[in-house]
């Protein structure tokens, strides 16, 4: 099945449309708990800083839970982590329970939060053939292609049978854990929320199939049961037909 997209003027009414799409959907789960994994990136940052502002009292919090795709091995308080930058834009100013955050242990060993961290989903989330299934996977995609943290060095961990993995930046080397491909295409949802002109290229030969995007892991990403949508801006699908 091809991909929704949805494209927006800029950056701002990028955020606002993924805002309003979330709240139709989680207003279709009813009571039921909503599952979301997010991403890190400057993208995400608008979109999360836009949900505590206008959303802060429109989404049930309560039903919501909250996950991270990826997040960096460092501490809850550094700069490069992931939930550092949700926790100050959107978590410290919404009414959400405690126990709906879930966030991934970035100061712990690595190999040993993978274990932990895998044994949660496996305990929170529905599941299909052993799989966690998530409602709603948010990810960004990177200059090179990569998403969540998977690179187009570790293309592996696209079809892992683990539900998540260390991966390590091929550049600085910096370990990360990550969700593998086999999650990511699990989900109910997967969204991509794309921005700005240096991704224009990677984002037409994914939608249209090129040869080159054998490449990129994004490329990888076709939920197997649920849908796919790209969020992107103007800039982001200048290239698109």
């Amino acid at each position: 099945m091809s991909p929704t997209l949805y494209i927006a003027d800029d950056s701002f009414s990028l955020a606002q449309n993924l805002a309003v799409q979330l709240g139709k959907w989680s207003d279709e789960a009813g009571n039921i708990p909503f599952h979301i994994a997010l991403s890190g990136g400057s993208t995400p940052k608008l979109f999360f800083d836009l949900l505590s502002v206008q959303y802060r009292k429109q989404l049930k919090w309560h039903n919501i839970h909250l996950w991270w795709g990826d997040e960096r091995c460092v501490a809850p308080d550094d700069d490069e982590s992931n939930y550092k930058w949700v926790k100050k834009l959107l978590l410290d100013q919404i009414d959400i329970p405690e126990g709906n955050i879930h966030r991934i242990h970035g100061e712990a060993i690595p190999e040993k939060e993978v274990i932990r961290y895998r044994s949660e989903l496996l305990s929170q989330l529905d599941k299909e053939e052993e799989v966690p299934v998530f409602d709603l996977i948010i990810l960004g995609m990177g200059e090179d292609g990569h998403t969540a943290s998977i690179f187009p060095d570790q293309l592996e961990l696209i079809a892992s049978d683990e539900c998540c993995a260390v991966a390590i930046h091929p550049q600085s080397g910096q370990k990360r854990v990550t969700l593998t491909g086999k999650v990511i295409n699990a989900a109910r949802r997967v969204v991509f929320l794309v921005g700005g002109l240096n991704k224009a290229e990677k984002v037409k030969a994914i939608i249209d199939h090129l040869p080159d995007a054998s490449d990129y892991p994004a490329a990888y990403i076709n939920p197997v049961h649920g849908r796919l949508y790209w969020f992107l801006d103007r800039d982001a699908a200048l290239l698109l037909s």
